[in-house]
């Protein structure tokens, strides 16, 4: 396998993600910042931040795949979430728990970030979803 997640035991547990991904292959595919829109742009899920994440985590699994590769293959995910707060990670959970198998995200995920911003670039975006994968 090109990619193996793992966490050391002396780490931070339970997270919902690996700390650690190891990387073997030689072909990078970076999947830019995704979104909850569909192909023509439509929104999906305005105001509702668990939707937004599942429409962003679809929207990059179809990124993955259109380069050969899936959730399997993530080295990294990065998360950007407008106006964070801490109380917002069970919306933010079940929006990943309601796609993960749908998409074929693993449980634990590969290594992530979870970065508050203040806004992205359109008003209505909730989560942007960045991934990095390797592949054979």
């Amino acid at each position: 396998m090109t990619v193996r997640h793992f966490t050391p035991r002396d780490m931070l547990r339970p997270v919902p993600y690996h700390h650690v991904s190891v990387g073997t292959g030689t072909r990078q595919v970076h999947v830019s910042g995704q979104i909850a829109r569909l192909a023509d742009g439509t929104p999906v899920a305005p105001g509702d931040l668990s939707g937004q994440v599942a429409q962003a985590l679809r929207n990059t699994a179809t990124g993955l795949a259109g380069a050969g590769a899936s959730f399997a293959d993530v080295l990294r995910l990065t998360f950007y979430v407008t106006d964070w707060r801490p109380e917002l990670i069970g919306a933010f959970m079940a929006g990943v728990e309601s796609v993960a198998e749908e998409v074929g995200l693993p449980a634990p995920m590969p290594p992530a970030s979870l970065i508050g911003v203040a806004h992205l670039f359109e008003p209505d975006v909730l989560v942007e979803v960045e991934a990095t994968a390797l592949l054979d």
